[in-house]
């Protein structure tokens, strides 16, 4: 087994060989060793996304078993080894004026009554057949939004807590020591960790969340860690306007809100106060908005917020966040960087298969979705500093000629053709090979990648 673990971590580039070798104290040491196998397997594994198909990928076929074992210790080690990787990327990639978290949630579709923690739970993209329910995994997700200097914003997916529903607890054994959390609880715990992670920093944290989490056990759970939240507003949100300055002499505590309601579509429909500004939204595109903005209290948040109203050519949008000094391009380019974890969701099911592992076991199911997690932010990292023809080659196809961003797709198979052609480096060393088997066993490998 020695001999199969240094087969797998030569075949790697050097830089990813280190950041595996962060990880793997944190594991048991008699198993650690299985961990880059498996990275590798999932890296190279090709058709359907099994956990069978990445041992197969990498020769693993007498203890197979081992492996699955393995991967059910994996998950109930998942929030050192987050901590390890956040701070392995926080280290690695430049730190902007602050630190920009997304949260979301996702479903992984699976089959078959005797997967532990599935249940019905309600479908958020239909499509056509127009299913409105899946049977499935829920996964509450928190992802690192940077910004690339060449291809704007990124999504670096860190953990994940997976939401079990209160009926479907009994059939969950009393070995998993499970307890019952909503989607909202399980957000919060997510950033308390983020922030406990990010505390030595010393730099502001943003949290960025649709409206579906914009509520009241999530707010009052973070705000009071000094995070700054930003988020859809509900167009009939129950605003207020500011409390008026205390009178001498008046008796009585300090006010928290104003004493007249705000109706936000009757200050939509107002001609008056609307602004123009220059923002750079989604794909790094500059574009102009035209906004309303003005302070508010709402009793959700327990105090001040800054209300942006953006105006469409069809409808318009309303938007908050709880610091009231936040300027409105700082608002309206956070909240459109949450769109990177939503391209995180379909990176992670249509390019490494989450929700294919084919596994029953809670842990290894938990497990199963973060080394996908895992798998994108560390080839997003190893992509980083490299140029767009370095990580994709369009030669072959002169009608796609369009300037775009390389996808994550392009980013893994350039990692896919970086392990191939270190192995193909070492077996040159080591025999004489015709300079006609060496053109052939490239064409090979960038057919393999």
């Amino acid at each position: 087994m020695a001999t199969r673990n240094r087969y797998c971590v030569k075949r790697l580039p050097q830089e990813w060989s280190e950041w595996i070798e962060v990880l793997t104290p944190l594991l048991d040491s008699r198993t650690a060793w299985r961990l880059p196998v498996v990275l590798a397997g999932v890296l190279l594994a090709r058709g359907r996304r099994t956990v069978t198909t990445w041992l197969r990928a990498q020769g693993v076929l007498d203890d197979f078993d081992d492996y699955y074992y393995f991967l059910g210790s994996l998950g109930r080690k998942i929030e050192p080894l987050a901590t390890r990787l956040f701070q392995l990327l926080l280290a690695q990639l430049p730190l902007g004026e602050r630190i920009v978290l997304a949260l979301d949630d996702t479903p992984t579709r699976r089959y078959g009554p005797k997967v532990e923690g599935a249940g019905l739970h309600h479908n958020p993209t239909s499509g056509p057949d127009d299913h409105k329910f899946v049977y499935g995994h829920i996964w509450v997700t928190l992802a690192w939004v940077v910004r690339h200097p060449l291809w704007h914003t990124i999504g670096l997916p860190l953990r994940a807590l997976l939401y079990v529903k209160a009926k479907d607890f009994p059939k969950l054994d009393g070995r998993c020591h499970w307890t019952f959390r909503t989607k909202l609880l399980l957000a919060a715990e997510l950033v308390k960790w983020a922030v406990k992670v990010l505390a030595p920093l010393g730099k502001p944290v943003w949290v960025v969340v649709d409206g579906a989490y914009a509520y009241r056990p999530l707010l009052r759970e973070i705000l009071s860690l000094g995070v700054t939240f930003v988020s859809r507003l509900r167009r009939d949100a129950g605003l207020r306007t500011l409390p008026l300055p205390r009178r001498p002499g008046q008796r009585g505590g300090p006010r928290k809100y104003g004493r007249e309601a705000i109706s936000l579509a009757k200050r939509a429909a107002h001609r008056q106060g609307w602004q123009q500004i220059e923002v750079v939204l989604y794909g790094g595109r500059r574009v102009t908005k035209t906004y309303k903005t003005f302070l508010a209290t709402w009793p959700v948040v327990g105090g001040i917020i800054r209300v942006v109203i953006v105006r469409e050519t069809d409808r318009w949008e309303p938007f908050f966040c709880t610091d009231p000094t936040a300027s409105v391009e700082s608002i309206l380019e956070c909240f459109a960087d949450r769109s990177s974890i939503e391209q995180v969701f379909h990176d992670i099911k249509e390019v490494w298969g989450a929700g294919e592992q084919q596994v029953r076991n809670l842990f290894t199911n938990v497990a199963c979705y973060h080394l996908n997690l895992w798998m994108h932010t560390l080839v997003e990292l190893w992509a980083w500093n490299k140029s767009a023809g370095e990580l994709c080659d369009r030669s072959l196809s002169p009608w796609d000629c369009l300037p775009r961003r390389p996808s994550h797709a392009d980013r893994r198979n350039a990692l896919r053709r970086s392990c191939l052609q270190n192995e193909l480096s070492a077996v040159e060393l080591k025999h004489q090979i015709k300079p006609q088997i060496k053109k052939l066993l490239k064409t090979f490998a960038s057919l393999a990648a």
